[in-house]
């Protein structure tokens, strides 16, 4: 019986730092999921739209700023990009840094953004600064922003 319990504790403690030891990778794993999902948002973003592609990516909870105010949850975010104006709107965007909690959870980008439409004098208008967001990973594993 001790050989047993013996044996025991000696594979519970070779599997807890087995854990650790894959940590690190884990948390790259992560951050590359992170990256993809900025990478698939930004691509819907230019093949179906701001309001369809920031609705799909919002957690249900997630709030933006927009127009001097803060506009929360998924209709509201739909809604805002759905009411702008601009013609030949263009959303680009690509994070230079991302990082990611260690319990693999919660993570953030940050990086430059290119705003480009057509405004109704007929005259291209660019609009570039930074974008930070935070992002939460879901109950079914995927990344959804709950800031942008």
């Amino acid at each position: 019986m001790k050989k047993l319990l013996s044996v025991t504790v000696l594979l519970l403690a070779f599997a807890s730092c087995r854990q650790n030891a894959d940590s690190p990778a884990l948390i790259n794993d992560c951050k590359q999921d992170i990256v993809r999902t900025e990478k698939d948002f930004e691509k819907m973003a230019a093949d179906k739209g701001l309001a369809e592609a920031f609705s799909f990516f919002a957690s249900d909870s997630a709030v933006i700023r927009g127009r001097g105010e803060l506009i929360s949850g998924k209709p509201g975010i739909w809604k805002h990009y759905n009411e702008l104006k601009q013609k030949d709107i263009s959303l680009k965007w690509s994070p230079d840094f991302v990082d990611v909690s260690s319990s693999c959870d919660l993570g953030y980008t940050y990086g430059k953004y290119t705003f480009s439409y057509t405004d109704s004098l007929g005259g291209r208008n660019t609009d570039s600064g930074y974008f930070h967001t935070v992002w939460k990973k879901q109950k079914d594993g995927k990344w959804k922003f709950v800031w942008d």
